[in-house]
C-alpha cells in the first residue's frame, strides 16, 4: 500500500501540542471535556484550544430526537437550510470536528511538522479536483489505496437470502452500535450545499490510512448518486450512511458493483462478508448502504 497520512501520527501530533480535545454538544459548551490526562502545564492551552474548536466548526448543528429519525431527517431536509447529515451521538460529533479541524487550515498550523502531512485546500479545489477523477477507473490512484492485486476477496456464489434478515439497516448511525437501539438525542449538521455527494469536501473528509482523501469520496458518490440515486444522509468520523433510491437488482450488476465498492472501502468486505456475492446480495441491492474505514 502507498504511504499515507497515519491517524495514530496525527494524535501524537496533537498530544504533543497539547491540542488534543473533546466537543460537547450545542448548548453545552460550558461542558469542558476531562482534562485530567493531560500534563498540567498544557491543561490551561487544551481548554483554551478546546473552546476555539468549538468555534471554528462552521456548519449548523442541532439535536433532534432519535426515535423517527428518517422522518424527522425528511423534515430538515425541507426546511433550506443545507443538506442535512445524521452524525450520531455527541461522541461522534467529537470525532468529526475533530477530524475537521485537523485537515482545516488552522490544523495545519499545528501539524504541519508531521512528515507527509497534507496541506489544505478549500472546498472549490476539492470539488474542482473531484471532477478529473473517473470512477471507479481512478480509485486505485488515490493515496493509500490498495492495488487491484493486493485485494484478495473472492467473488463467492450467490448466498441463501433466507439466512439474512430483510430489515433494511436505515441510519445506522442514529442507533447504538452495541443495542440496534435508537439514540435519545442525534446530532445533525447542516452543509451548505444541495448537492449530498459534495459533503466529504466540506467536512475535508478522508485522507487517513485506506480511506481515500474527500475528491475521492466526491467522485465515487456522484458517480452512484447519478446511477442510483445515492443521497448522503449520515456521516461520522469514519463511516458513511447514504439512501438508494434505484439500487442495482441484477445479479451481476450487484456484483460488478460490489467489485468497485471493494475497491473503494476493502474494510466492508474484509471485515464484513468475506466475499463479494454476499456483499452485493444483502447490501447493494437494497436501499440503504454504509461503509467504514478503520
Amino acid at each position: 500500500m502507498k504511504k499515507i497520512l497515519n491517524r495514530r501520527n496525527v494524535i501524537i501530533g496533537l498530544l504533543a501540542s497539547g491540542t488534543a480535545t473533546s466537543i460537547p454538544a450545542q448548548g453545552q459548551e460550558d461542558m469542558l471535556p476531562d482534562l485530567s490526562n493531560v500534563p498540567e502545564q498544557f491543561r490551561a492551552s487544551a481548554e483554551a484550544a478546546y473552546k476555539k474548536l468549538i468555534a471554528e466548526f462552521p456548519y449548523e448543528r442541532i439535536e433532534v430526537p432519535g426515535a423517527d429519525i428518517a422522518g424527522e431527517w425528511e423534515r430538515l431536509r425541507k426546511l433550506g437550510r443545507g443538506w442535512p447529515v445524521i452524525v450520531g451521538n455527541v461522541d461522534k460529533f467529537i470525532k468529526l470536528a475533530d477530524q475537521y479541524h485537523i485537515f482545516s487550515p488552522e490544523g495545519y498550523k499545528e501539524l504541519s511538522n508531521i512528515e507527509g502531512f497534507p496541506k489544505p485546500r478549500s472546498v472549490e479545489e476539492i470539488l474542482k479536483i473531484s471532477n478529473s477523477i473517473r470512477f471507479p477507473d481512478d480509485i486505485s490512484k488515490a493515496p493509500g489505496a490498495y492495488s487491484p492485486e493486493e485485494l484478495s476477496a473472492k467473488v463467492g456464489d450467490w448466498p441463501n437470502l433466507g439466512e439474512f434478515s430483510d430489515d433494511a439497516p436505515g441510519i445506522s448511525l442514529a442507533s447504538d452500535s452495541l443495542t440496534g437501539k435508537p439514540l435519545d438525542k442525534v446530532q445533525v449538521i447542516f452543509i451548505p450545499t444541495e448537492n449530498s455527494w459534495e459533503i466529504p469536501a466540506f467536512l475535508y473528509w478522508g485522507g487517513w490510512n485506506a480511506c481515500p482523501p474527500p475528491e475521492y469520496h466526491v467522485a465515487a458518490l456522484k458517480h452512484w448518486h447519478e446511477k442510483y440515486g445515492l443521497e448522503l444522509v449520515g456521516i461520522n468520523g469514519d463511516s458513511m450512511d447514504m439512501r438508494i433510491s434505484r439500487p442495482p437488482k441484477d445479479k451481476d450488476e450487484a456484483i460488478s458493483v460490489a467489485k468497485d465498492i471493494y475497491l473503494y472501502c476493502p474494510d466492508i468486505v474484509d471485515q464484513g462478508p468475506g466475499n463479494l456475492s454476499t456483499l452485493a446480495a444483502i447490501m447493494v441491492t437494497r436501499n440503504w448502504w454504509t461503509f467504514w474505514w478503520d
